[in-house]
């Protein structure tokens, strides 16, 4: 049994302390959180399971690495801390751990990830004989693995569009909902994740990691955005309400450019309510769902919908983003020390889960 910690018990988190309970070659040791109120709480009852697995949640962060597991599933937020996520990161594997995380979005394609951020964690991988697999929270397989698994069963290929379009309205994190996407802020307020620029350094590794699977070149990458208004104001079960006139709905693509043609797109469209820009792509349940689109012979389409934690919808993205992570531990084991990305890492089978223990 390979030992394994999550660090972090939001939505993500919640996900992957189910994912680790599930998977008959992990062994949860240790769950690490920042709120003071979930310390000595048990691990079960923070991930909604319904039953105690004897692992009491901790702040401790020294002395859970100083045990030294074999792994760490890094579920805290980067949005807002990416300095600070990386870190808690660079600590976790320089204490000789597989780290997994889709905290650390420089490095979703670490042959181009900035120096800064790609060389410490060499470093510390030197030093520790750790490892890290950086992936997505929207979710990472739905930009890589699977537009490239779909490119395959056709015979000419002119675009792929990796979508997401998501109702935020059952979503559980008002600090990126409101503050980061601009989700009930004026019109004439600049969401820090749309400025110029921004949505390339997130989602550009992403397209870079696409292009250099398909042995294409970009020639550059492009940004669109639009924002719609909300026409009346809307409460939500989890972060109140949203005013009439303020921001409703967000649409932007981070374009890859091939030979002067956008040929890999990755694009989100998000809503607070589903009656705010009604005539932009919707989901098939009206809460959420990851689409690719390959343009080509022939066309290819592919909807996936996930459910989770039930009133809570987005969360199944949440689930299927913390699935692949947890699901890469055994290999990355397996692999030894090094600085992994999705190209390197199969997508895992449900091993020994099937009709099996449930996370």
């Amino acid at each position: 049994m390979i030992s394994t910690v999550v660090w972090g018990t939001g939505n993500l988190g919640r996900a992957a302390v189910r994912a680790v309970a599930a998977h008959p070659g992990l062994e949860l040791t240790a769950v690490l959180v920042h709120d003071p109120a979930k310390v000595g709480r048990d691990a079960g009852e923070l991930a909604g399971l319904g039953r105690r697995l004897g692992v009491a949640a901790t702040d401790d962060v020294a002395a859970v690495l100083a045990a030294h597991p074999q792994a760490v599933v890094y579920a805290a937020t980067g949005d807002i801390r990416p300095d600070e996520a990386l870190a808690d990161v660079l600590l976790a594997v320089r204490a000789g751990a597989v780290v997994v995380t889709s905290a650390l979005y420089p490095l979703y394609d670490p042959r181009s990830a900035p120096p800064e951020f790609r060389d410490p964690v060499l470093a510390a991988i030197a030093e520790g004989g750790g490892s890290l697999l950086v992936s997505g929270v929207d979710p990472g397989w739905a930009n890589d693995v699977l537009p490239l698994l779909v490119s395959g069963l056709g015979s000419t290929v002119d675009a792929i569009r990796c979508q997401e379009i998501f109702d935020y309205s059952s979503y559980d994190q008002p600090d990126s909902v409101r503050y980061l996407v601009g989700m009930g802020q004026p019109m004439d307020y600049e969401p820090p994740m749309l400025a110029p620029g921004i949505p390339s350094m997130v989602w550009g590794g992403q397209l870079r990691l696409l292009a250099r699977a398909l042995e294409v070149e970009l020639d550059e990458i492009r940004e669109q955005v639009e924002r719609r208004a909300l026409e009346t104001t809307v409460a939500t079960r989890t972060m109140g309400a949203f005013e009439s006139g303020t921001q409703g709905a967000v649409r932007f693509e981070v374009q890859g450019v091939v030979d002067g043609q956008v040929r890999l797109v990755v694009e989100h469209i998000t809503r607070i309510h589903p009656d705010c820009a009604p005539d932009w792509p919707t989901p098939p349940d009206e809460h959420g769902a990851h689409r690719v689109v390959v343009e080509g012979r022939p066309r290819i389409e592919v909807t996936v919908t996930a459910s989770d934690e039930g009133e809570n919808r987005s969360a199944g993205g949440n689930a299927t983003a913390a699935g692949r992570l947890v699901n890469a531990v055994d290999w990355l084991v397996q692999a030894g020390p090094g600085l992994y990305d999705a190209l390197d890492v199969p997508l895992r089978p449900a091993v020994g889960r099937l009709g099996g223990k449930q996370g």
